[in-house]
C-alpha cells in the first residue's frame, strides 16, 4: 500500500489513495489507528483516504483521527489534501473536495501555501462560560459544518507562560466537559498583538496537543471577531507549528471562513508495517 505523508504547520498526516488501494471501507478506522501510532508506525496526527467524488466535487476526503475516529473535518487536512490533489492530477488550481460536513473549496496561492473555505458556522454561543475546581474560564462554542466539529475557545491569558502539563490537564478535561455533547477540541488563546493570537489546541480523537489546528484556526478568529476582542477581518494565529492566517468574509447574518497557511510534503512511500499487515488479515 503507497502512502504519503504531509503536514500543514506541523499538523501532519498520512494520505491514501484509495481509488488505487481499494481498502474496504470498514478497514479504515483500523488501518488509520494503526499508521497514526507514532514509534511503532508511521505516526501522524490523523489519516486521509481519497475515495471517488459521490457529487460534484474533484473526490472525497475520509478523515480520521489517530485514534481511528472519525473526524468530520480538518483545516490543516484539507489544505494539505488540495495540494496532493493539485499535483496528482486529481484536481486544477481550484479544488472540491468532499468532507463528512459538507464541500471544502481549496486554491493553490503558490507551490506550498493553500487556501481553503472552512465549512461554515452552524452554532455559535459566544458567551460559555466553565466552572472547573472552583475556577472560571472565559469561553465560546462554535461548531463549523454539519454535522457540527466542535471548538471551545478558551480565553486565557498568560497561556505562554503556564507549565505544559498543566495546561494538557485543563485541555483534557474541557474536552471532556458535560456542557459539550460530543466533546470538543479545546483551544486555548491569548493576544499576540493587534491583528493575531497565540494559540494550541488540544484535539478531540488525537487526545493531545497538537502543532496546528486550522478550524481551531477559524474558530478562534471567528469568535474573537464577534466579541470585539479583535477589529479586523484578517486574524494571524501563531501556533506552535507555525503561523496561520483566517479571512472572515461578512455575508448576511453570518461568516465565511478562509484559512491559508503553509504546507509540506513530508514522505512517500510503501507501508509495510507487518504488525497493521497481521491485523488486517485478521479483519478480512
Amino acid at each position: 500500500m503507497l502512502f504519503t505523508k504531509m503536514h500543514g504547520a506541523g499538523n501532519d498526516f498520512i494520505i491514501i489513495n484509495n481509488l488505487v488501494e481499494k481498502i474496504p471501507e470498514e478497514l479504515f478506522p483500523s488501518v488509520a489507528k494503526a499508521l497514526c501510532q507514532r514509534r511503532m508506525s508511521i505516526g501522524a496526527d490523523g489519516m486521509m483516504i481519497i475515495d471517488k467524488a459521490q457529487g460534484d466535487g474533484d473526490f472525497r476526503m475520509h478523515f480520521f483521527n489517530s485514534d481511528g475516529t472519525i473526524g468530520e473535518m480538518c483545516g490543516n487536512g484539507a489544505r494539505c489534501i488540495a495540494r496532493y490533489g493539485f499535483e496528482k492530477g486529481l484536481s486544477g488550481a481550484v479544488q472540491k473536495i468532499e468532507t463528512t460536513a459538507g464541500m471544502v473549496t481549496g486554491w493553490r496561492v503558490d507551490k506550498r501555501k493553500y487556501k481553503v473555505k472552512l465549512n461554515d458556522p452552524t452554532y455559535i454561543q459566544l458567551d460559555h462560560d466553565i466552572e472547573i475546581g472552583g475556577s472560571s474560564y472565559k469561553c465560546s462554542y462554535i461548531e463549523l459544518g454539519n454535522p457540527g466539529l466542535p471548538h471551545a475557545v478558551v480565553y486565557l491569558e498568560g497561556m505562554s507562560d503556564m507549565d505544559q502539563d498543566e495546561l494538557r490537564q485543563l485541555g483534557r478535561v474541557l474536552r471532556n466537559h458535560s456542557s459539550f455533547p460530543k466533546g470538543a477540541n479545546i483551544n486555548f488563546c491569548q493576544l499576540d498583538g493587534q491583528d493575531g493570537l497565540k494559540a494550541i489546541t488540544f484535539e478531540r480523537g488525537v487526545e493531545d496537543f497538537t502543532l496546528a489546528c486550522g478550524t481551531g484556526a477559524g474558530s478562534i478568529a471567528l469568535a474573537v471577531r464577534l466579541k470585539g476582542i479583535i477589529k479586523e477581518d484578517r486574524v494571524r494565529i501563531e501556533k506552535p507549528g507555525g503561523t496561520l492566517f483566517i479571512e472572515l468574509e461578512k455575508r448576511d447574518d453570518s461568516y465565511s471562513i478562509y484559512l491559508t497557511g503553509p504546507t509540506c510534503m513530508v514522505a512517500e512511500g510503501q507501508v509495510l508495517d507487518e504488525d497493521m499487515r497481521e491485523l488486517w488479515e485478521g479483519l478480512e
